[in-house]
């Protein structure tokens, strides 16, 4: 899934990316040995083919999960519901609105 996350990013971002310099952050070594394979189905094969089309001027670097301070709200688990999290206390807005 982190393959096909790359290979979206890639080729969504590719106005960006192509031509500069840049370093992709990895929490997953999947990446790495993606490139690495030497048999693969026809679906990694294209993956293969569009990270490779980066190799050049792309960086793969793996950084812990425990390290990772600026992941994406998606790829975390969400807050946990308690009183004391800021999320989960209704605005006072909220709380005086008749029904």
């Amino acid at each position: 899934m982190e393959c096909l996350c790359l290979v979206w990013e890639l080729e969504k971002l590719h106005y960006y990316l192509d031509g500069s310099v840049f370093e992709v952050i990895s929490e997953f070594n999947t990446v790495k040995s993606l490139l690495n394979m030497k048999t693969c189905n026809r679906h990694i094969l294209r993956w293969k083919i569009v990270i490779q089309e980066y190799r050049g001027n792309m960086t793969i670097v793996h950084r812990e999960g425990k390290i990772h301070k600026n992941a994406d709200g998606l790829s975390r688990p969400a807050l946990a519901k308690t009183p004391d999290n800021p999320a989960n206390v209704p605005l006072e807005a909220e709380a005086h609105i008749p029904i």
